[in-house]
């Protein structure tokens, strides 16, 4: 018993001693220790704090110089498509001179074809009535010959009787014919052509007055519109188209006339009429030259070549 009071004694003991030794304060070695392993940890967090700034200001660097790059990529693409509209600009400007010069001359052509078939036609019915008259004067001759081979008083026999001459004069009698519609047409269309527009005019006015109900009579009318418009006189230009529009209704001139008064009308200022005579020109000769040489226009307008809403 007494042995067993000794040894919960001495359990007490070193469980006393234990206790106060982990209850006493530390040492200064450990403290110190402590204080090196914390202010190292400061340090790496503060060295990771500078690392990670680097880092941010490297890639801030670069981003910015990749932002900068397509800044300049997209001013250079700008520069070019700039560069690019004014080009087509260019392209469609010197199309639509192109055009207009090519129908110009297609016209001129289409016109001269036009002239020799009808000069052809009259050319050959001229033919037919100097074969019906040379027939009439053998007959005449047959049946006013003298018999027997007399010579008619006053005559040689060698030749024609004597010429008439004129009273008035002492002179032989003048005979000289008028000129004729197909003469002075192709007359006034090659002084067109060549450029001498006062000749021209002059001609083209002596036809439609001399010829106005002759088949070219529109052409003519619609040359002097060309003449004026070339001249700069616009007005003059589009009371002669206005002739052929009205006068002319089934004249193959038509269409062309009223693209050419639209074509005025903006040479004027007056945009709303053009725009009004370009829709026209679609609306009723669709499919033909001067409908897409409309449709043109108006694209450069910038106005839609219906006046129908799309569905």
């Amino acid at each position: 018993m007494r042995k067993r009071w000794i040894v919960l004694a001495l359990l007490a003991v070193f469980l006393g001693a234990l206790g106060g030794a982990m209850l006493a304060p530390q040492p200064a070695g450990a403290v110190n220790r402590d204080m090196v392993q914390l202010q190292q940890q400061v340090a790496q967090l503060l060295q990771g704090q500078q690392d990670l700034r680097s880092a941010i200001d490297t890639n801030s660097a670069s981003l910015k110089t990749l932002v900068q790059q397509q800044l300049d990529s997209v001013s250079h693409l700008s520069t070019q498509m700039g560069a690019l509209q004014t080009a087509i600009q260019q392209v469609q400007a010197n199309s639509g001179a192109r055009i207009d010069t090519m129908a110009q001359q297609t016209q001129g052509l289409s016109d001269n074809l036009q002239d020799v078939q009808a000069r052809v036609g009259k050319l050959s019915q001229q033919l037919t009535d100097m074969q019906n008259l040379l027939q009439s004067i053998d007959a005449k001759v047959s049946g006013a010959a003298p018999a027997g081979g007399a010579v008619a008083p006053g005559s040689t026999g060698a030749g024609p009787g004597p010429t008439a001459f004129n009273p008035a004069g002492g002179g032989p009698t003048p005979s000289m014919a008028p000129i004729s519609a197909d003469t002075l047409y192709q007359n006034a269309l090659r002084d067109y052509n060549t450029g001498k527009y006062d000749l021209a005019h002059q001609e083209f006015s002596d036809y439609i007055r001399n010829f106005p109900s002759n088949d070219l009579a529109s052409n003519a009318e619609f040359y002097l519109g060309e003449i004026s418009y070339a001249q700069g006189s616009y007005k003059d230009a589009i009371s002669a188209y206005d002739n052929v529009l009205v006068n002319y209704p089934h004249s193959f001139k038509q269409s062309d006339s009223l693209l050419k008064k639209a074509m005025a009308e903006q040479e004027l200022g007056q945009k709303t009429a053009a725009i009004r005579d370009l829709r026209e020109v679609v609306r009723r000769f669709p499919g033909s030259d001067s409908s897409r040489r409309a449709q043109a226009k108006l694209h450069e307008l910038g106005v839609p070549a219906s006046t129908r809403a799309p569905r």
